[in-house]
This record gives structure tokens, C-alpha cells and sequence, in this order.
């Protein structure tokens, strides 16, 4: 038997409908069975009689029309009728309307206490009404009927009771799945937009770059031209070489833009700390001398310490480059627990920067933030410094 009281959609109702008029005629046509079997007589009786018995049979059955949206008072009227055919007729068996409406009553609560000592306290009149009409009708106290009486709608109610409780699990895990659903697509949205807000700050990093490399490149190939052809040339082929890198990185990045929340597509992460060789090298063909220091035992490094330390000495080299006026060095430190990256570079006489100037060294520091750890910019002077500490999870032995 479905039992539910919640909204349902027309579908539904249609089908609990045809299912109320089912059992109510199916509980009729029991009644009127063990009232047949019974030994009452009540056959043999007038036809008067016979109307009025069968009057209040209908009368004990027709409430379960409405149990399942009142089903106290259905079940306080089927009891009732069937108590007055008590004193005119003995079925052969049980009440069978009001047991079928106590189910109702348990199926159909809330399971709070007070209701529901409430409606055990009703069934337990109505049953002591049921055991006094038959104790009348039968000249007899009816201990048997009574115990029978209480043994089976006790059943009938933890019976509706377990219906209860068990609709109220599958809503439960239906509610756990949607809410889960929610919160599996708002991390995919959180993602996506993460996502975006790393390859949108690696387009800056990358263009950056390129542009600087390209720019430095472009003077010394014009300077170069006429005097020194072939380093020239080049210079003109590093361009090329750099401008096609670039344009192939952001082509792959937009693409990622483009797609990224459709399929889950990710732009291939960037190049890390093995790396910086090759970018050093990349700004030393463009006219500025780098070294590069690396300090502590070489291990592997999370994914994304790797490539943040990448970006953020990319960019600032990039800002070394352009702002710069001599030889720039990087330094890598290795601790235990920490990693700290150093890019320092002398300023020129007439070039003087703030700690909170330029998108550069917002997005660095966006990027230190966003690892756990921390960037300094310290422009002293004669010297513009950069340094990030970026926090390792502990080197198991």
C-alpha cells in the first residue's frame, strides 16, 4: 500500500484515488463476508434488519474515502459504525474498516509525541467502545475480544508506523542527492571560475613577457641592422621564434576560455621551476644577463608551487627587463618546509617603483596568496628586490 502526504502531481492523485475506492469496496465486500459467516443470524432476520446491518457496514467502510487526508475522524466514524453493528450482528472475524483506518492514522503522522499519544489514546477508547458493544450484545466480558482487539491494531499501527518512517528516508536521501547535485554543480562552477581567473593571470604572465622579449629583440635588430647584419637576423628570428610560442599559448588559452565549463577541457599547465634555465637564457639573447642560484636539496614539488614560482619569476624578470639597468639575478632556496624565490635587479638613476604598482605585481602576489604563502617587493636603493615564499608540505622519510 503507497501512502504518501506530500504534493502530488494530478498523475498521482488519480492513482491514490482509485486506490482508496479499491480498498474501500474491498473492505466492504470483506465485511459483508464475515458478517455472512458469522453466527448471528442476521440473515434469518427481517429485511429491516438486514438493510441496517449492511447500512452501517457501508457506513464503517465509506470513511476510508477520506483517511488518507483525515484519517483520525475516518477512523473514529468506521469504528463507531462498526461498535452499532456490534449490537445487532457477529461477524465472523475482525473490524475490518477500522483496522484499515488505524494503518492510515499511523502511516499518515507527523510523529510528533503529543499527536501521537493523542491518537493512541483515541484508538484505545474507540477499541474499549468495540469490546463494551460486544460484551452488550453477547451478555459476556469480552477479555479475549479486548486482548484480540488490542494485539491487532497495535499491528495494524506499527505497521503504518514503519510506512511512515520509511517514506521519510526515501524523501531524506532524495533531498541528500538533490542538495549534493547543488553542491557538486556550484564547486563546478567555483572551479570553472578559478579556472578561468589562472589562465586569464598566465595570458598576462605569458603575453607580458612576450612582448618585452619582442620589444627588446625589435630595437636590437634595428640598432644591429646595418652594422652587424647577422646578429640582426638574430634577433629578428628570436622575435619570430617568441611571437609564434606565444600565439600558439594563447590560442591554446582562449580555446581552454572557450570551452572550459562544457567539457571540463583545461589549457596545459604551464612550464615550472625546471624551466628557468630556459627562460634566463631567452633573456639573456635579449640584451639582459641573468643568473640563476639555486640553493637546497632538489626534490619534486607540488604542481601548483611549481608553477607559481615560474610565473612569478617570469614576471619578474619581465619587469627586471624593462625597468631594469644591469645584470639580474634569481635565487632559489629549497627549505624543508618552505620554498623562497628572489629576483633582484638594480634600478636605474631615473626608474623608481612602489610595492603596489602595476598588474604584475598584483597578479604575483595574487599568486603567493593563493599557495598559502607570501610575495615582498622591496624597491631600496639602487636595487628592486622580489621575494616569495611559498610554503611544502613536510618531505616524508
Amino acid at each position: 500500500m503507497v501512502v504518501s502526504n506530500s504534493n502530488q502531481t494530478a498523475p498521482s492523485l488519480l492513482t491514490q484515488r482509485q486506490t482508496d475506492l479499491a480498498l474501500t469496496l474491498g473492505s466492504f465486500a470483506a465485511a459483508v463476508g464475515l458478517l455472512a459467516a458469522g453466527d448471528s443470524g442476521v440473515w434469518d432476520e427481517s429485511g429491516g434488519t438486514q438493510i441496517l446491518a449492511l447500512g452501517l457496514l457501508a457506513l464503517a467502510s465509506l470513511p476510508l474515502l477520506a483517511a488518507r487526508r483525515a484519517p483520525l475522524p475516518a477512523f473514529v466514524l468506521s469504528a463507531l459504525a462498526q461498535s452499532a453493528l456490534q449490537l445487532i450482528a457477529t461477524p465472523a472475524g475482525p473490524p475490518v474498516a477500522p483496522t484499515v483506518a488505524v494503518f492510515f492514522i499511523g502511516a499518515l503522522g507527523d510523529g510528533s509525541r503529543p499527536r501521537t499519544n493523542l491518537k493512541l489514546a483515541v484508538i484505545a477508547a474507540l477499541l474499549l467502545v468495540h469490546a463494551a458493544a460486544i460484551g452488550i450484545a453477547d451478555d459476556h466480558i469480552p477479555g479475549a475480544e479486548l486482548l484480540f482487539g488490542f494485539l491487532l491494531w497495535g499491528i495494524a499501527w506499527l505497521a503504518g508506523d514503519r510506512t511512515r518512517l520509511r517514506g521519510e528516508r526515501i524523501a531524506e536521501l532524495e533531498d541528500r542527492a538533490l542538495r549534493a547535485e547543488r553542491e557538486a554543480e556550484r564547486e563546478r562552477s567555483l572551479a570553472a571560475a578559478e579556472e578561468r581567473t589562472r589562465i586569464a593571470r598566465d595570458l598576462h604572465d605569458s603575453a607580458g613577457h612576450a612582448i618585452n622579449v619582442i620589444l627588446v629583440h625589435a630595437g636590437a635588430g634595428r640598432l644591429q641592422a646595418e652594422r652587424d647584419p647577422e646578429r640582426a637576423r638574430e634577433a629578428f628570428g628570436t622575435i619570430e621564434e617568441v611571437a609564434r610560442e606565444t600565439v600558439g599559448e594563447i590560442d591554446q588559452m582562449v580555446g581552454a576560455l572557450r570551452e572550459l565549463g562544457e567539457d571540463g577541457k583545461e589549457v596545459e599547465p604551464p612550464p615550472g621551476l625546471a624551466a628557468l634555465e630556459g627562460l634566463a637564457e631567452r633573456h639573456r639573447a635579449a640584451g639582459t644577463e641573468v643568473s640563476v642560484a639555486r640553493r637546497g636539496e632538489p626534490r619534486a614539488l607540488p604542481a601548483g608551487v611549481d608553477r607559481g614560482a615560474y610565473r612569478i619569476a617570469q614576471e619578474a624578470l619581465t619587469n627586471a627587463a624593462r625597468h631594469g639597468d644591469g645584470p639580474a639575478r634569481v635565487e632559489v632556496e629549497l627549505g624543508p618546509r618552505e620554498l623562497e624565490l628572489t629576483v633582484a635587479n638594480p634600478l636605474s638613476g631615473a626608474e623608481t617603483r612602489r610595492p603596489e604598482g602595476g598588474h604584475g605585481l598584483v597578479g604575483m602576489r595574487e599568486r603567493a596568496t593563493q599557495l598559502g604563502g607570501s610575495l615582498e617587493v622591496d624597491p631600496g636603493p639602487g636595487e628592486f628586490r622580489v621575494r616569495a615564499r611559498l610554503p611544502l608540505p613536510e618531505e616524508r622519510r
